[in-house]
């Protein structure tokens, strides 16, 4: 199966993007998510489709397909002549209306055919002036993907056809038919709604500012060195391996890895941290990161869409294009909704017909199609949840689906990791006991050997003593990693088994040092024990840094009355110790990968809704398992993480921020879905004519008027969550 994010035209309501997502679907081997805020279609299909026949297929449901997003599209400017335009709106209303409030005018009474002419040349004005609303209008009744633009034509034309039948008369001789025309009702309907719809295109843009500010970051030149010369060159040219150079000021062109030097880099636009980095040589920076001071040289590892940058956006992307559940019940009422209101038009007509009252059935069958017009509905859901997910991603939060992002707030019991995820996981080297005739340095020479293998961050106590005292490392043959248990390797044909007391029974060997296990326990260190030949060499203490952040974050999320428990694979002694000091009172220590998985599981039978927070690589299983899965990542192969949420400078506190921005999101939702049915539902009965008794009477121009309101309450409403 392949992935695409195509970009696509004719879409103005949730009906359309519901409408075209289900053509899309019923096609075999092809899985669709439409959406109208970003107005792109995320397809995934099989391969005996090629991207010229999912465009076809969209241009058959009714729509145009504008090319593949790159996720370096520029924010086209509209531009509809509105000044000139409303000055026609102004001109039209003033023929047809000015004498009523005594304004002079032209008598149209004595001028019938001169003043119906000039009222019938602005209505084709504004006809082709909205042009595109009426082709599209047509064009997705024909398809039977019914929208709004559908409705809109069909009031539009049924005025205009009516005032045209009307305009013959009069210039027949019957000018009692000169207060039967409602040619201003189709030149402000069709002007209300391009204006309307140009307010939301210029909002909704601002939704994506986050996104093109990803996109914008990286520079547009790069500094090669080559020899002894640096030549300066289009960042397109950089080619992987390439030695670039990066002055104080300038930000680096491309991921990659210092070879030379060091400096302080800022990274806020990637990782949410305020606070620049230092990094010296074989540290990695990521492109679009500042290098504050100190001049450096490094070799380009990813270009183009391989970057940080180019992935971090692509899952931001993706993220917006997929539907979160409130979104689905949102499309599936559109889906009922323009049908039903063409009915409930129809059955208006009819009604007026049957009482003899042809006047009043078209002008109420044309008010009743303008006002219902779902265009707020299309809106509501895909709005916030886009506005929420470019809040996240400048907050370090970079959530990869919005089913996530609406039930982040739902979570009540939180699980986390200990090694890496509350702990730094830079351990240090605490205590060591010798069973043997080994030094420390040898001791900890073979260790390092093995443990450099290791994906686990209790390697790095190993790696980074080496590297501190120079040891010359080993080479290690067939190395294996013993999940939730330890390592083992081969040097120099001897057998060695590096992990904590568990490799007894793995062994079926007898523990004869849990003295010393539990005295090293009890002082917060992690256990090490060094197996050589079925004989235990050594056993190593190794103690963790509690994250600054870790109490604070704890406190709060009990003070939201989560329920927070800590499950590790280390001893229950050292656990509970860093527990107590964090204010975590349940802790489930002792336990491999897939003992978690199914502490998890258990959880999940419960009823409860749980989030796990883990290293993102031993935790894959308990992260994929888990309602929510939360990875502590640095943010430079987030690609292979296989976690809902990555927190991309490992900061706890951003874990009650999502819940809150989740929370609000909802919230913001639901207020925009009570707005955009409150305006439908008020409206209708007096589009219908239900208190015409009571001298409250709506016509087709306040109707469009109301449905650009209805749209604007609801664009507003969501932009609030940028705040």
């Amino acid at each position: 199966m392949k992935k695409v994010i195509l970009k696509i035209g004719g879409m103005s309501c949730s009906a359309c993007s519901a409408g075209l997502e289900k053509y899309l679907n019923k096609q075999p081997g092809i899985e669709a998510s439409v959406n109208l805020v970003l107005a792109q279609a995320m397809i995934i299909y099989e391969e005996s489709y090629s991207i010229s026949d999912l465009e076809h297929l969209v241009k058959e449901a009714g729509y145009e397909s504008l090319g593949i997003y790159t996720g370096k599209e520029e924010v086209k400017k509209t531009n509809h002549h509105l000044l000139l335009y409303g000055i026609l709106v102004i001109i039209t209303l003033y023929l047809s209306m000015g004498h009523m409030i005594g304004l002079p005018s032209i008598d149209q009474m004595r001028y019938p055919v001169f003043y119906t002419t000039l009222l019938c040349l602005l209505a084709c004005i504004f006809l082709w002036y909205g042009r595109g609303i009426l082709k599209n209008g047509i064009k997705n009744f024909i398809h039977k993907n019914s929208n709004m633009d559908t409705l809109v034509t069909i009031g539009v034309f049924s005025s205009f056809l009516y005032s045209t039948w009307n305009f013959i008369q009069i210039v027949l001789g019957h000018h009692e038919y000169v207060e039967n025309l409602y040619f201003e009702s189709c030149v402000v309907i069709l002007y209300l709604i391009q204006l309307g719809r140009t307010v939301d295109l210029k909002n909704k843009e601002k939704t994506k500012k986050a996104i093109q500010e990803l996109v914008q970051i990286t520079p547009e030149k790069a500094y090669i060195k080559m020899g002894k010369k640096i030549r300066e060159t289009s960042i397109d040219e950089v080619k992987c391996g390439d030695i670039l150079i990066a002055k104080p000021g300038m930000k680096i062109a491309v991921d990659g890895v210092i070879t030379k030097g060091s400096g302080h880099f800022e990274e806020a636009f990637i990782t949410g941290e305020s606070m620049p980095s230092k990094k010296h040589k074989n540290d990695k920076v990521v492109a679009g990161s500042i290098n504050l001071d100190g001049m450096i040289e490094y070799q380009a590892e990813k270009i183009g869409k391989d970057s940080t940058i180019s992935e971090i956006v692509r899952l931001v992307v993706e993220a917006t294009n997929t539907k979160a559940p409130i979104a689905r019940v949102a499309d599936q009422v559109s889906g009922y909704f323009v049908p039903g209101i063409m009915l409930i038009a129809i059955f208006t007509l009819l009604a007026y017909i049957c009482l003899g009252r042809f006047e009043e059935a078209i002008v109420s069958f044309v008010t009743v199609l303008v006002v219902a017009c779902p265009c707020a509905l299309g809106l509501a859901t895909p709005l916030a949840i886009v506005i929420s997910e470019g809040k996240c991603a400048k907050l370090g939060i970079l959530v990869k689906n919005s089913e996530t992002l609406e039930n982040a707030h739902k979570v009540d019991t939180i699980v986390f990791d200990k090694t890496g995820t509350l702990t730094y996981g830079t351990l240090q080297i605490a205590k060591i006991h010798h069973y043997n005739a080994y030094k420390d340095d040898e001791l900890i020479k073979l260790v390092s050997s093995i443990e450099v293998n290791s994906t686990h961050p209790i390697h790095s106590a190993f790696t980074s003593y080496a590297k501190q005292h120079h040891l010359q490392l080993l080479e290690c043959m067939h190395f294996e990693n013993i999940a939730g248990i330890g390592v083992k390797g081969t040097i120099q044909q001897k057998e060695y088994y590096i992990g904590n007391g568990k490799l007894f029974h793995y062994l079926q060997l007898e523990n004869l040092y849990l003295k010393e296990e539990q005295a090293l326990a009890q002082d917060g260190d992690s256990i090490v024990y060094v197996i050589e030949n079925d004989k235990v060499i050594g056993l190593i203490g190794v103690k963790d840094e509690v994250r600054k952040d870790a109490k604070q974050t704890i406190k709060e999320l009990i003070q939201m009355n989560k329920e927070v428990i800590m499950l590790t694979g280390d001893h229950e002694i050292t656990a509970s110790r860093i527990a107590s000091a964090l204010g975590i009172s349940k802790v489930i220590a002792n336990v491999i990968p897939s003992e978690k998985t199914k502490v998890i599981q258990e959880l999940l039978k419960q009823g409860k809704h749980v989030m796990m927070i883990g290293d993102g690589i031993n935790d894959a299983p308990s992260l994929a398992v888990a309602s929510i899965g939360v990875s502590m990542k640095s943010g430079t192969d987030i690609a292979s993480d296989s976690a809902d949420v990555i927190l991309m400078q490992n900061h706890l506190d951003r874990i009650p921020l999502l819940m809150l921005i989740s929370k609000k999101t909802i919230r913001n939702i639901k207020q925009n879905l009570f707005w955009a049915f409150f305006y439908n539902i008020c409206m209708l009965p007096l589009a219908i004519g239900f208190l015409k008794p009571y001298g409250i009477v709506m016509n087709p121009m306040l109707a469009g008027f109301a449905m650009t309101l209805s749209s604007l309450t609801v664009v507003w409403n969501a932009l609030r969550l940028r705040k």
